[in-house]
């Protein structure tokens, strides 16, 4: 179905396009002059525009002049009488309408088909746009690398919520490879085959990320020189992923949350709705919970996005997947580089799976092409990521307040208690991992504490 604007400047004609067009579940808007039909253009999207040629003072060519300057993703259909036909024919060979129509007794029929046409037509060109611009990055479960236990249940949720149309909140650390799995999803849906759009919610200032989703209409702001179609309407019939949720203002909150619920967007400066069908996949690595308590994300947001919550295990978790990991990333970056390297030296893989990870995938894939570019044997060697000073001192600090704390040691004067407490705090945080061997869930039963609050404590301890 699409938003259509029909122009003519009998109001019969409009009347009965409007009535046949609607049983057939259009959006349509009249008009009965070349000039409202400008000022509607200019102030809404619209999929395909009817047109009358001939009209009094602005005239259907003109229409068409200023829809394909202003809206030159709209298609225009001209309809003709007998003695402005050849105009018309004239406006198809331009390249400027999309077809054109003889008023007859078939008008009505003619129109629909008419439509019916144009719309595949956008449709077709929406469809190769997202293919070829996903073309290289479209992922599926086989680009989620790894065997372990924590990975093959990811994967299992990923084909079993694949089918619905549910909203999910991805949710992860940094680097875990939260796209990735968005991207599953959608490659394992029935709307693979359309659009996967994806934006990053923190790289844009309020106002730039409200006319990236929803669109704008020409003068809608300074450099609107046309209507453009944002992100949701790109994404329609497919998916988009909001990535970074958390860092989402709280008054971009509230517009996305109305198109969650309205299924429709207005475009900034624009006075239609469009409607949209379109399944949101947002994730974070905050904690959207303690940004509800603190009152900096919506509650109301948060459970209209966390209908089916998807947690990806940090690298820590799964060990055992950092050798396939690291083999898959040699085998990535190796031929780029010029390197003939055929496998990661024995050392340097149990070094790997020994190491933390704090930056996740991400992090290991960095280390692997930085040492792929040093290497200049045939295996590789690989050097472990420094660890930032700030760390190192503050779990120095940790290790030393925790050990005078068990031995009942006097403390000086004027010691700052809140540090003091924050230090053995990470210091417990720090063996209960080790205890557990990185897993999350088992250090917070060990410490006692929830999962939730272990997270919390993980995040401010940056950890």
């Amino acid at each position: 179905m699409g938003n259509i604007l029909v122009c003519d400047d009998e109001r019969s004609i409009c009347e009965l396009l409007d009535i046949a067009l609607r049983r057939d579940g259009h959006k349509v808007e009249t008009v009965t002059g070349g000039e409202a039909a400008k000022r509607k253009i200019d102030s809404a999207l619209f999929d395909v525009i009817v047109t009358d040629i001939k009209m009094p003072a602005v005239d259907g060519v003109e229409v068409l002049r200023h829809a394909h300057q202003v809206s030159p993703d709209s298609a225009v259909i001209l309809m003709t009488a007998v003695d402005d036909y050849e105009a018309a024919v004239e406006a198809v060979k331009a390249g400027g309408a999309t077809d054109y129509i003889r008023k007859s007794p078939g008008l009505v029929d003619e129109v629909k088909l008419a439509i019916t046409r144009s719309l595949t037509r956008v449709s077709l060109s929406r469809q190769n746009f997202a293919l070829r611009r996903d073309a290289a990055t479209r992922n599926s479960l086989d680009n989620i690398v790894g065997a372990s236990p924590a990975l093959e249940k990811l994967k299992q949720t990923i084909r079993t919520v694949a089918t619905t149309s549910s909203t999910i909140l991805v949710y992860g650390e940094s680097g875990t490879g939260k796209e990735l799995v968005a991207r599953a999803v959608h490659t394992c849906s029935p709307r693979a085959a359309e659009a996967f759009v994806s934006v990053n919610c923190g790289a844009f200032p309020e106002t730039l990320l409200e006319s990236e989703l929803f669109g704008y209409v020409k003068g809608a702001f300074t450099g609107a020189n046309q209507n453009r179609r944002g992100l949701f309407e790109v994404a329609d019939q497919g998916t988009i992923f909001l990535d970074e949720i958390g860092d989402m203002t709280m008054p971009m909150q509230v517009k996305l949350l109305r198109v969650l619920q309205e299924r429709t967007v207005r475009p900034v400066g624009g006075t239609s709705e469009i409607p949209v069908d379109v399944r949101v996949i947002a994730a974070t690595n905050r904690d959207l919970d303690r940004q509800v308590t603190e009152g900096t994300f919506r509650e109301d947001l948060y459970y209209r996005l966390n209908v089916i919550p998807i947690r990806v295990p940090s690298l820590r978790e799964r060990r055992e997947d950092v050798p396939l990991l690291a083999n898959h990333f040699l085998k990535k970056y190796a031929p780029g580089a010029g390197k003939s390297i055929h496998s990661v030296a024995a050392q340097s893989l149990e070094a790997l799976t020994g190491y933390d990870w704090p930056g996740n995938v991400r992090q290991l894939e960095n280390t692997i092409e930085r040492a792929v570019a040093m290497e200049t044997a045939s295996e590789l060697h690989v050097e472990l990521p420094a660890e930032r000073p700030k760390a190192r001192a503050v779990a120095a600090g940790a290790e030393t307040a925790a050990m005078a704390a068990a031995a009942g040691t006097v403390l000086p004067e004027g010691v700052n208690m809140e540090n003091y407490v924050a230090q053995i705090e990470r210091g417990l945080l720090q063996s209960a991992l080790g205890q557990t061997h990185g897993v999350q869930v088992r250090a917070a039963d060990v410490l006692g504490i929830s999962y939730r609050s272990f997270r919390h404590l993980m995040k401010k301890y940056e950890l």
